[in-house]
């Protein structure tokens, strides 16, 4: 069909698949993701991507996610708003959460948590801003990654993704090219109590930027992995 996307109706037919244990293939700004929303769909994805066991899911969410669940300090707050709010870039927030929030508490977080923090993806675009806000209307969560196999890249277009991925995905909302394939990366992640790089990703280069010249804190990178 030619047109417009129509992103309220889109956001509205995955969720209903991810809420009724379903697993879903949606467009982010940061690529496409493979994301569940019961313990089958995120143990079907963890096997299928063939991830490492340390390998954690990151939850959809947006502002008012994040302010409901995760616990932060004025600095955090700031550099948050900086980024997101501000300067409208994606951005993986690795944070303190209360565990006890009842949209916490809808399925098992194993998988999806590490020493009392998840990573929140925040502003990944007008998609990911419907699902997030239909997430938090039902009290429902969703987690998942990258719609690939482990260590495989970012797909920024569903005909770039591999068959066994596809094949465990109920619904798949194809929304063409994805807006920041020229980083070839998915969200950058930061720890912000640390402010510690997790993974270097989309805009990394303007997040350095703003931290530096706004709150005068200098990134680094994490070590390489030695396999």
């Amino acid at each position: 069909m030619l047109g417009r996307y129509n992103i309220e109706d889109d956001a509205a037919r995955a969720f209903a698949v991810l809420k009724d244990g379903g697993i879903a293939i949606l467009p982010m700004d940061v690529g496409y993701s493979l994301i569940g929303g019961s313990e089958v769909a995120l143990d079907l994805i963890f096997r299928t991507k063939g991830r490492a066991s340390d390998k954690l899911n990151a939850m959809v969410g947006n502002q008012a996610i994040h302010e409901a669940i995760q616990k932060v300090d004025q600095r955090a707050h700031d550099v948050i708003q900086a980024l997101t709010a501000d300067a409208g870039l994606p951005l993986g927030v690795i944070a303190p959460c209360d565990l006890s929030h009842p949209i916490l508490n809808v399925i098992d977080m194993e998988g999806s948590k590490k020493d009392g923090t998840i990573a929140l993806l925040m502003n990944a675009g007008s998609f990911h801003d419907a699902i997030s806000r239909l997430s938090l209307e039902h009290g429902h969560p969703l987690f998942g990654s990258s719609a690939n196999r482990s260590l495989q890249g970012t797909k920024f277009r569903v005909e770039d993704i591999e068959s066994e991925i596809l094949a465990i995905a109920d619904i798949v909302i194809d929304h063409g090219l994805r807006k920041y394939h020229p980083y070839g990366a998915s969200s950058t992640l930061l720890d912000v109590m640390n402010m510690a790089v997790i993974r270097q990703g989309a805009c990394f280069e303007l997040i350095v930027d703003i931290l530096r010249r706004r709150f005068d804190i200098a990134l680094t990178l994490p070590a390489p992995t030695i396999h």
